[in-house]
């Protein structure tokens, strides 16, 4: 698993543009996975600090027993518009790990937004990354961008 800052290191383009995407709208979509093996949809605040992307839920919440146990998920920026003509979309794949030691990170999100919630009040969660995913619209076409760990990216058109 490549952590955010090691995706960053080989696509640095691709990570602004997603991190970006990410930013516009602080919530964003994360599929996890149920007991029977279904998905979920689950509203989160993915947070891009220190080179590491994390997620902190509510304690025992549904989506943090699901990553507890299978620890993979999917999370998809929000979309602006349909056409997707004005800012593009953005997908991360990968594996979460439970973060039981919280004080750095409660700090630092502390000093960067003055929020700093008690550590029984947070599920955190650090993310490693399989594939990010970038859609944009070139004229009349969808352009996908793909990486994959240790594949590399993949350009595809699509009219």
């Amino acid at each position: 698993m490549a952590t955010w800052a090691e995706f960053a290191a080989e696509q640095p383009d691709m990570a602004a543009f997603v991190q970006s995407r990410f930013a516009a709208d602080r919530h964003a979509l994360i599929a996890t996975l149920r007991k029977d093996g279904s998905p979920r949809i689950s509203g989160v605040e993915p947070d891009f600090t220190r080179g590491e992307l994390w997620a902190g839920m509510m304690p025992d919440s549904l989506k943090s027993r699901d990553l507890r146990r299978d620890p993979r998920f999917a999370l998809h920026c929000m979309t602006t518009t349909a056409s997707m003509t004005e800012a593009g979309d953005a997908k991360i794949s990968g594996t979460a790990e439970f973060w039981a030691d919280k004080d750095v990170y409660l700090k630092d999100l502390f000093d960067r937004t003055g929020w700093q919630p008690k550590p029984e009040e947070i599920d955190l969660f650090r993310m490693d990354v399989t594939e990010v995913v970038q859609l944009t619209v070139e004229g009349d076409e969808m352009v996908v961008l793909s990486w994959h760990e240790g594949r590399g990216t993949r350009r595809v058109t699509k009219k």
